[in-house]
């Protein structure tokens, strides 16, 4: 298994089983929905996930078959797991995540790595590191083209992005 982290466990809710998870997920829409399987805790115990719903900053879900606090509680402080498999990406499909790594290119120089995804309310940001570090908007303004099997990402306007 493919397994990529969602997210920690941080409380239960009410008294039928919800489940408070703190995760910084960018795709949730992928991932909290009915039916979807998750996987908690250093054993990866299998749960499905039966309803899902945002709440003040948290993803609070419940699962297939539980309807009670006492059978959550085990699960409170865990880690959540998902299977990359689950998602069903095609061959062009990739994970905001994915691009960690990738060679920013432009006008066929390199510009740096990206080394890490930052979202904010404006924009998802790519950390970039090349001598000083810099971010690029993930926006189609910026980002012409994203070449999984290089693993570049071709932008225009680098010029005008502001060193951090």
């Amino acid at each position: 298994m493919n397994y990529i982290y969602l997210g920690i466990i941080t409380s239960t809710h009410g008294i039928k089983g919800e489940i408070k998870i703190k995760s910084n997920f960018l795709e949730k829409d992928l991932v909290f929905k009915k039916d979807f399987k998750i996987y908690i805790g250093d054993n990866k115990t299998l749960e499905v996930i039966n309803s899902y719903r945002p709440h003040k900053g948290f993803d609070m879900i419940t699962l297939k078959g539980i309807n009670d606090i006492n059978e959550v509680l085990k699960y409170k402080g865990l880690k959540v797991y998902i299977n990359r498999d689950d998602l069903n990406l095609k061959d062009e499909e990739f994970l905001i995540t994915d691009l960690i790594g990738f060679k920013i290119i432009n006008d066929n120089k390199e510009y740096g790595i990206v080394s890490d995804i930052v979202e904010t309310k404006a924009n998802i940001l790519l950390y970039v590191i090349d001598g000083k570090p810099y971010y690029i908007p993930y926006i189609n303004e910026f980002i012409k083209e994203v070449n999984l099997a290089k693993k570049q990402i071709i932008v225009d306007r680098v010029g005008e992005l502001d060193e951090i």
